[in-house]
């Protein structure tokens, strides 16, 4: 009884998200063409918006806006953001490519770290204390301003031996 109460659950779920978009479509409104990993959400006003700051390898800081609920990964991809390596699993945890480094205050706020994260960041270069991977890492309104640092290498099994890809 608790399966069949599932699937309908699930089809009906499935059902207004199709009417949502077949609604979208037809009343003339443009779907956004952003690539999200986390799925399923929806475009938010821009004051909605919460400000990250990256630090990349080479020291230069990137200032980037998200949405709440956009992992720091979609943020990377959306924004186009160049940080070689970053992000090859596409956010299914199977990596640590997107591996981040947080300030301890920040890295307090960022809520439980799970088995799976910590298993592929023992996988990580230059792991610390305050490491986290970006797509675990969820925006709230509360993180405004944060900073994450991206750490000096990368463990990224795509490239060879030699370094080249």
């Amino acid at each position: 009884m608790a399966f069949v109460t599932a699937v309908r659950r699930l089809s009906l779920a499935g059902l207004r998200e199709c009417s949502w978009r077949t609604a979208a479509v037809t009343s003339g409104a443009r779907l956004t063409g952003r690539r999200s990993f986390t799925g399923g959400t929806q475009p938010l006003r821009s004051d909605n918006k919460v400000t990250v700051h990256f630090v990349n390898r080479d020291g230069e800081k990137i200032t980037v806006k998200g949405s709440p609920g956009d992992s720091l990964l979609d943020i990377v991809i959306n924004e186009d953001l160049d940080f070689d390596g970053f992000g090859a699993c596409e956010g299914t945890l199977a990596c640590s490519t997107c591996h981040l480094i947080f300030d301890e205050e920040t890295y307090k706020s960022l809520g439980p770290v799970t088995d799976e994260e910590m298993d592929m960041l023992d996988l990580a270069y230059g792991l610390t204390d305050t490491s986290r991977l970006g797509c675990q890492i969820c925006l709230t309104k509360s993180l405004e301003g944060m900073v994450a640092r991206v750490p000096e290498s990368v463990a990224d099994i795509r490239q060879s031996q030699d370094g080249s890809s």
